[in-house]
C-alpha cells in the first residue's frame, strides 16, 4: 500500500542528533538577511528536485531528470544533462511525449518510450539538433505499447518487455478487468528483426522491491541471453510463486521455482551465477539477496543473518553487482562480490535513492551516478570520487533558501512491548528545548517500507503549523532485518498500533509534546492505522486518514495487487480474522474527530473503504468529515488536489487540535 494506552510512562532511549539547528541567522551576520517563512503547500508545489536517470557510454555526460509542481495540473519533468564534474549543466528540449530512458551505444541518440495515440511506443531520438518537435527515428509498434526496456551490453539489441496481446478494440467505452500479461520481444538497435523470445513466459515481471525496484530481465555478459524473473498474476491465484529463467531467442530454460515472492534479476560473478531478490517472510517482501547457478541448482540466500533490507539490484556491463541496502532511516550502496555484500557508498546526513546508474554498455565508462537526499535539501545528482560522493547538482536551492526549517533528528526508545524503535522527529522553525508543542505521530504508508533522513513535504508541511511531528518506524517496516519486518503479519492492527502510539508515549516523555493536543495522521498504511487508532484509544483530539483500508474482508479482493502479505487466509473462510481488525465494525468506540481524504480513482485502496467508514461514522453522529478528489488515484496527481489535502488537514487541526 505502496501499511492505545492512555498512561504516560518513563522510556530508556537513545538520542542521536543527525541533522544540528542550522544557525541562526543575524543582522550583524549578513547586512541583509533573507526573509524566511515555515514550509508551506505552496512551496511543495514549487519547489524543485533531481535524479539521476543515465550515464553516457563515454562517462562525459549524465542524464537526469528535474521535478517541479504548479498551482494546477500534474508534475512537470524537465531533462538535462551536466558533466561529472558538474559544469555545463543544460536542459534538454525533448519532445513532450517522448521519457528517455538512456543512451544508445554510441551516445548519439537517446531510446526511450514515445506516446503515440496515448499508448508508449519504443523509440529513439537523435541529440545532435534535438528540439520539441523533433521526431524518433526509430520506432517500434507493439499492440498494447511498452514497459520496459533493456538494451544488450554490445548495444546491438534491446529487450522490450510489453503485453502480447491484441489491443481492446473499444477502449473508449470500456475497461477489460483480466490477468496482466507481460512477455519479451527483442529488437536490433535499429528496431528492425523484432521477435518474442521465450514464449512461454507470460508474467515477466520484477515484483515490487522495498526501494521501488522492478527489474524483471536482466541481459547476460556476453549478449546471448536474458536472466528473467516471472510471478504469478494477481489475478487467479491466492499465493505468490516466483520463477527464474533463462530465455534464449530458440526458447527458456527452467532454473528454479520459489514458494515466494522475489524481486529484480541481475547477474554476478562473471555471469556464472544469476543474483535475485526474495524472502522467506509470510509478508512477502524481498528483503535478502539470493543467487541461482546459471547452470541450474538450488537457489541460495546468501545474507540470511542480515540485520538490515536489500531495496535493490543491479548488475553493471563491467561485472559490478550493486545492492541498496536500507539500514534504519539511511540507505548504503554495497557492492555484492564473492557472494557477500562490501559496503561502498553513503550519503552520510540522508540517503542514497536506488542504486547507482551507470553506462549499459561494455564497452562504456565505469562512472557512476547516483540521487541522494537530505533533510535539509531537495534530492539531488552526485556522482562518485575515490568513493566518496560528490553533488553535482542544486535543485531547490534557491526556494530552500527562503524557508525556515527546523531541525531533523534520528531518535530511539523502546516500547511497553520491549520492542526497540526508531523514528524521525521534525521540529519547528526556531523551536525552543524543553517547551511542549502540538503533536502530531506520521506513521508511513506500505506498511513494508520506511520513512528516509530526505526532505519530508508532509512532516516538513505539518512543522510549518508550529507542530513537533515523529515518523516511527513500527515493526513491518523495513531496514531492521526479517523478524521485524515478519512481525506485521496477522498483526499489523495489534503490533504496529502499538509500535505507533508508543512514539506518541516517547514526544510526551521527552518534553516535545502537549499532552492535550495530540494528533494522528497518516496515508495508505498510515491511514490505516490513523483509522483504527481512533477506534483503540480517545487520546487523539484530531485525526486524519488519506485513503487507508478500514474494511479488510472486502479490501483483500478489490486492491489492484495481490495483499495477502498481511495475512493469506481467505476472507470468506476466516471472516472473523479479517473483521478483528476492520475500523468500520468498531465505529461505534470513536470518539477522536476523523477527516477522511480519498481519491475517487483509487485502485489500491478502493474509494468505497474511506465512504464506507464516514457513512458508518456519519449514521452514529460521531465527528467526521469525507473529501473526495475526482479522478484522483491512490494519492492525488493535479497539484491543485494536492494543496486542498494540505489544506484540509491544516484547517482540521486548527479546528480540534489547536
Amino acid at each position: 500500500m505502496d501499511d492505545m494506552r492512555h498512561a504516560v510512562y518513563p522510556i530508556a532511549l537513545a538520542l542521536t542528533v543527525l541533522i544540528p539547528a542550522p544557525a541562526q541567522t543575524t543582522a550583524s551576520a549578513s547586512p541583509n538577511p533573507v526573509a524566511k517563512h515555515p514550509f508551506t503547500a505552496n512551496d511543495w508545489a514549487t519547489i524543485r528536485s533531481a535524479s539521476a536517470i543515465a550515464v553516457s557510454p563515454h562517462g562525459n555526460s549524465i542524464l537526469y531528470r528535474v521535478n517541479f509542481g504548479a498551482e494546477k495540473g500534474q508534475t512537470n519533468h524537465e531533462w538535462h544533462v551536466i558533466h561529472p564534474d558538474g559544469s555545463d549543466a543544460r536542459k534538454l528540449d525533448l519532445p513532450g511525449d517522448f521519457t528517455p530512458s538512456g543512451f544508445t551505444v554510441d551516445g548519439k541518440a537517446l531510446y526511450g518510450s514515445y506516446k503515440l495515440n496515448n499508448v508508449p511506443q519504443f523509440a529513439i531520438i537523435l541529440l545532435e539538433n534535438i528540439n520539441a518537435k523533433s521526431t524518433p527515428i526509430t520506432t517500434v509498434m507493439l499492440p498494447r505499447g511498452i514497459r520496459g526496456v533493456v538494451p544488450s551490453p554490445d548495444g546491438s539489441r534491446f529487450a522490450i518487455l510489453a503485453d502480447p496481446r491484441p489491443a481492446d478494440e473499444r477502449p473508449e467505452v470500456r475497461t477489460l478487468v483480466e490477468p496482466d500479461r507481460t512477455s519479451i520481444y527483442v529488437v536490433k538497435s535499429d528496431g528492425t528483426s523484432g521477435q518474442w523470445w521465450c514464449s512461454s513466459l507470460k508474467d515477466v515481471t520484477g515484483g515490487i522491491a522495498p526501494g521501488g525496484g522492478n527489474a524483471a530481465i536482466a541481459w547476460a555478459p556476453d549478449g546471448g541471453s536474458l536472466a528473467v524473473l516471472s510471478m504469478t498474476p494477481k489475478i487467479g491465484y491466492q499465493y505468490v510463486h516466483s520463477f527464474i529463467d533463462v530465455c534464449y531467442a530458440s526458447g527458456a530454460r527452467r532454473l528454479a521455482e520459489i514458494p515466494n515472492s522475489a524481486a529484480d534479476i541481475a547477474w554476478t560473478n562473471g555471469g556464472k551465477d544469476i543474483a535475485f531478490l526474495s524472502t522467506t517472510t509470510a509478508v512477502l517482501t524481498p528483503d535478502h539477496v539470493w543467487t541461482i547457478a546459471a547452470s541450474g541448482g538450488k537457489p541460495v540466500d546468501r545474507t540470511p543473518t542480515l540485520d538490515a533490507t536489500v531495496v535493490g539490484l543491479a548488475d553493471d556491463p563491467r561485472g559490478h553487482l550493486w545492492v541498496q541496502l536500507n539500514r534504519g532511516l539511511q540507505t548504503e550502496i554495497d557492492e555484492f562480490r564473492d557472494n557477500a555484500l562490501s559496503p561502498t557508498f553513503k550519503w552520510p546526513d540522508g540517503f542514497v535513492s536506488g542504486p547507482p546508474v551507470f553506462s549499459e554498455y561494455a564497452s562504456g565508462s565505469d562512472r557512476l551516478a547516483f540521487t541522494v537526499d537530505d533533510p535539509q535539501h531537495a534530492s539531488n545528482v552526485a556522482v562518485s570520487e575515490s568513493k566518496q560522493l560528490h553533488r553535482i547538482t542544486n535543485e531547490g536551492e534557491e526556494q530552500l533558501a527562503k524557508i525556515d526549517l527546523g531541525p531533523v533528528r534520528a531518535v530511539h526508545w523502546t516500547s511497553k512491548d520491549g520492542i526497540a524503535l526508531e523514528g524521525m522527529v521534525t521540529f519547528p522553525a526556531g523551536y525552543i528545548e524543553g517547551r511542549k508543542y502540538p503533536f502530531l505521530v506520521l506513521p508511513h504508508g506500505g506498511p513494508e517500507a520506511s520513512d528516509l533522513l530526505g526532505f519530508d513535504p508532509f512532516s516538513r508541511m505539518i512543522a510549518g503549523l508550529g507542530y513537533v511531528v515523529l515518523q516511527p518506524e513500527y515493526r513491518g517496516s523495513t531496514g531492521y532485518g526479517t523478524k521485524f519486518l515478519d512481525a506485521i503479519y496477522q498483526h499489523f492492527g495489534d503490533r504496529a498500533f502499538r509500535d505507533v502510539d508508543s512514539a506518541t508515549d516517547f514526544a510526551v516523555a521527552q518534553g516535545w509534546a502537549d499532552p492535550n493536543r495530540l494528533a494522528i495522521f497518516g496515508w495508505s498504511a498510515g491511514g490505516f492505522l490513523t483509522s483504527w487508532t481512533v477506534t483503540q484509544t480517545n487520546r487523539y483530539r484530531a485525526a486524519i486518514e488519506g485513503a487507508g483500508i478500514t474494511d479488510w474482508g472486502s479490501f483483500m479482493w478489490t486492491s489492484d495487487i495481490q495483499q495477502i502479505d498481511y495475512d493469506g487466509r481467505w476472507p470468506d473462510e476466516f471472516p472473523e480474522a479479517f473483521r478483528k481488525f476492520s475500523a468500520v465494525d468498531f465505529a461505534a468506540k470513536v470518539t477522536t474527530p476523523l477527516l477522511i481524504l480519498h481519491g475517487a480513482s483509487d485502485r489500491r485502496v478502493p474509494t468505497y473503504q474511506g465512504q464506507e467508514y464516514y457513512e458508518v461514522l456519519a449514521a452514529r453522529d460521531k465527528t467526521t468529515r469525507f473529501v473526495e478528489y475526482p479522478g484522483a488515484p491512490h494519492f492525488p496527481i493535479l497539484w491543485e488536489q494536492r494543496i486542498d489535502v494540505f489544506r484540509e488537514i491544516a484547517d482540521w487541526l486548527k479546528k480540534y487540535n489547536s
